[in-house]
């Protein structure tokens, strides 16, 4: 949980800055003459021949120290459903983030929890107080509220001492049309099929619609 929304306000200003600055660097690499899509078909060559288990295994565990869940899921697609058909891409994807989101937990929960007891306090979270009657709620809340990245929230729910099947199932449910969204998107971004890229678009809008539902309807309840 926020301390006066001191800390969404800050997870959005680091997300817009990241943003911004990877559209700077595409544009001067642009002005440079530099071929984005070459190099992205490279890159993508790169991850093609390392092989599924290297790749999806990287998607369990480097976003465990910060890296970016979406890197992983705009590339799945492209590098790996002609191997693996959309659907094997989908649910491989969808276990992967299982087994990261059941490491988060066992960290936060057991190895890391004094530390990170510390980062969140001094970056403005306060752990919230998880009873029988309010752990959905807060649940909801921490994977609903815009700000903190996905992993941040994973670490936050983990402290706060969730039940662990409520923490998986509420994290679960709550990322899989993100990524769902995302995998289609980048199938379609990087193979130039607009209709693929119209498919995974109206995967993640349906998926903010739903969140801004759900949210309102519990900030009614709080109130």
């Amino acid at each position: 949980m926020q301390e006066g929304g001191t800390a969404s306000k800050r997870g959005l200003l680091l997300k817009a800055g990241v943003a911004a600055a990877v559209v700077l660097v595409a544009g001067v690499l642009l002005l440079k003459g530099v071929d984005l899509r070459a190099r992205s078909e490279q890159a993508i060559d790169v991850i093609r021949d390392a092989g599924p288990w290297v790749f999806f295994g990287a998607m369990a565990l480097l976003p465990l120290v910060g890296a970016p869940l979406m890197a992983f899921t705009l590339t799945a697609g492209t590098a790996f459903a002609g191997r693996m058909t959309m659907g094997g891409v989908l649910v491989t994807t969808l276990a992967a983030i299982g087994v990261n989101l059941a490491l988060t937990y066992w960290l936060a929960r057991r190895a890391l929890r004094p530390l990170l007891e510390r980062l969140l306090k001094r970056f403005g979270y306060a752990v919230p107080r998880v009873t029988a009657d309010n752990a959905l709620s807060i649940a909801l809340v921490v994977r609903l509220t815009p700000g903190p990245p996905f992993f941040l929230q994973s670490y936050l729910l983990g402290v706060a001492e969730v039940p662990f099947r409520l923490y998986m199932l509420v994290s679960w449910l709550c990322v899989l049309p993100w990524a769902a969204g995302a995998v289609v998107l980048g199938r379609g971004l990087f193979d130039g099929n607009f209709k693929v890229v119209a498919m995974g678009l109206g995967l993640i809008v349906a998926a903010t619609a739903v969140v801004h539902l759900v949210r309102r309807r519990l900030a009614k309840r709080e109130d």
